[in-house]
């Protein structure tokens, strides 16, 4: 019998105002060097957050060659794009920073440092139990660095991993935490905490008191490509002072694409059995790309639900992604089990999709 299989975080999706830039600079100084697709086309399957209308746009997926989820930068084309109508506060409902994997937290401090990221923090101990520090891009997007020994290639050329998690800002904190244990199975609380925090002090708003919740899966995850995103969590934040900063959505009065962090998706099996379960929860698919929908090299089925907040989650069936696709190889996923992963000599193939920086344009 078919049932919902969450795989790991597939990606974090990033709205940019231009691309070659922030896509060099991931590649080079975070080191998601191998590329999944770089497709240019219309997005005609998002019209409720788009304006009603197709929008022009070009999208790139890479990952880091040490494991966990890759990073989609998305331009919008044809279109000025919306930045937000004030600085955005730590606690706006939507995903507020991304987490990255390090095994050596100290190293990919100082590369950052030295590659024009803006340090907001010291590595100190998160209060979760794990060195962690906070930097900001130079496209004001956040980062949380946390120490973590995962590696699907291990590659001591680079500073840090893929994405580990995300905070995700909440209104309220109890529908957050069931909507995330149950259909995503973020189903353990590591830690709750209430309070100010030094660490959060030179993030925007981050004085305020906040209410901190970090969610786990209590079970492995599965699938064909699960060995390459590794486990993850979810930090959930609440803002207490609401009072006197008043938080709002992160992409309020702005289409999904505009600047800033716009998605957190999840690689699934059996699509049928997510729409279920998103259904029975109260929270049914808001768009669906169908099967056949295809982004140059890779293609999959992709849906997307919100959030109790209005943060949109995205869930990708894939079915095809490239390898070495000047060969020709492609792995082919479709009838793979739904549990067991690839064998690693095939998902570590990947490698030869690295791509160097100066040859992005």
């Amino acid at each position: 019998m078919k049932e919902k299989v969450i795989c790991g975080i597939q990606q974090v999706g990033v709205g940019v105002e231009e691309l070659l830039e922030p896509w060099k600079w991931y590649n080079k100084v975070m080191g998601f060097e191998m590329k999944i697709f770089d497709d240019e086309g219309v997005a005609e399957r998002m019209l409720p957050y788009t304006g009603g209308k197709p929008q022009p746009r070009r999208a790139v997926l890479a990952f880091n060659p040490r494991g966990g989820g890759g990073f989609e930068v998305w331009q919008p084309k044809g279109r000025k794009v919306k930045y937000p109508e004030r600085p955005l506060l730590l606690g706006d409902y939507g995903i507020d920073i991304c987490k990255i994997k390090a095994k050596e937290v100290e190293k990919a401090y100082a590369n950052l440092k030295n590659n024009g990221a803006t340090m907001l923090s010291e590595v100190c101990v998160s209060p979760f139990g794990f060195k962690h520090f906070y930097f900001k891009d130079p496209w004001n997007n956040i980062f949380e660095v946390e120490q973590n020994d995962y590696a699907f290639i291990d590659d001591n050329k680079l500073c840090n991993g893929g994405v580990n998690g995300v905070v995700i800002g909440v209104k309220d904190m109890e529908k957050s935490i069931e909507f995330y244990g149950k259909l995503l199975d973020y189903d353990t609380i590591v830690g709750d905490v209430t309070g100010t925090f030094d660490e959060l002090k030179n993030i925007n708003g981050g004085n305020d008191e906040f209410r901190r919740v970090m969610l786990k899966r209590s079970k492995p995850i599965h699938g064909p490509l699960s060995d390459m995103m590794g486990d993850s969590h979810i930090e959930l934040i609440q803002c207490r002072d609401a009072a006197s900063h008043v938080r709002t959505g992160t992409l309020e009065n702005r289409y999904w694409g505009d600047p800033g962090y716009i998605h957190l998706c999840f690689d699934v099996r059996n699509m049928e059995c997510i729409k279920e379960a998103a259904e029975a929860l109260g929270h049914p698919f808001v768009c669906d790309g169908g099967r056949d929908f295809d982004m140059g090299d890779a293609n999959g089925h992709f849906t997307y639900v919100e959030d109790p907040n209005g943060t949109l989650i995205e869930f990708v069936e894939t079915f095809k992604v490239p390898v070495m696709k000047k060969f020709g190889i492609y792995l082919n996923l479709g009838n793979k089990d739904d549990y067991k992963p690839l064998p690693k000599i095939m998902t570590k193939a990947m490698r030869f999709s690295k791509i160097k920086p100066e040859k992005i344009k």
